[in-house]
């Protein structure tokens, strides 16, 4: 094939392409989506990468429906309401976490939690055991055995030992009267706090805020017994 023939196919495909308003519209969707895609490619975070996802897939679709494509039809068509739904769960988590952080609790947690109804005396975890959940106190108290520390509604606990080299509780948990308590499991924190950033910063702050607690609790009760 002679070079003035390649471009005289170029020239008719893309009169074919550019034919109709519908062909044009559904070239540019396409040239869009695949551009939102490469970009895709190179974000960390999950959201902006979610919504990019979004715009890609609707792209793929104004092309396989306006140029029929039933393979692309479908796939996108499965594929745009996961990542819609996904990154509206990530958008409200990530204002629950901000939320949570002007106030100081653990509330952003609770849709991802299990309630359970506790007994005065129920030990929640022993010192020594694996530190697979993390705990939200909403009703009741909860007393640290080993340090005397009671833990009052609002607050979580249990979640230094996640970070621990041998992730073992370094504490005992007692509920002192009947409590509810919140728990997530290990999993779904791993989940969450890859999955978004603001997440991981209130989870390390919180770490963090609780450390400094016991390095001040200790530096007290040397001081004390230094008096004496």
């Amino acid at each position: 094939m002679s070079p003035s023939d390649l471009i005289a196919l170029a020239e008719s495909s893309l009169t074919a392409l550019f034919a109709s308003p519908e062909q044009i519209v559904a070239v540019v969707s396409v040239l869009i989506a695949t551009a939102l895609m490469v970009v895709s490619s190179f974000v960390k975070t999950m959201i902006p990468l979610r919504w990019l996802g979004v715009g890609g897939n609707f792209g793929f679709l104004v092309y396989g429906a306006l140029h029929p494509s039933i393979p692309m039809l479908l796939l996108n068509g499965i594929l745009l309401p996961i990542n819609i739904v996904r990154a509206v769960e990530m958008v409200r988590l990530t204002r629950r976490v901000r939320a949570a952080a002007a106030e100081g609790t653990g509330v952003w947690l609770k849709p991802y939690m299990l309630r359970t109804k506790r007994k005065a005396g129920d030990i929640l975890f022993r010192k020594g055991d694996p530190a697979d959940h993390l705990y939200f106190l909403a009703e009741g108290r909860v007393e640290i055995v080993e340090i005397g520390v009671l833990i009052e509604p609002g607050n979580m606990f249990g979640e230094i030992a996640f970070f621990a080299p041998d992730k073992r509780r370094t504490n005992t948990a007692r509920c002192v009267g009947a409590c509810t308590v919140l728990t997530i499991d290990e999993s779904t924190v791993n989940q969450l706090y890859y999955q978004n950033p603001d997440f991981g910063f209130q989870l390390m702050a919180l770490v963090a805020g609780r450390l400094t607690a016991d390095v001040q609790r200790l530096q007290k009760q040397v001081a004390e017994a230094a008096d004496r």
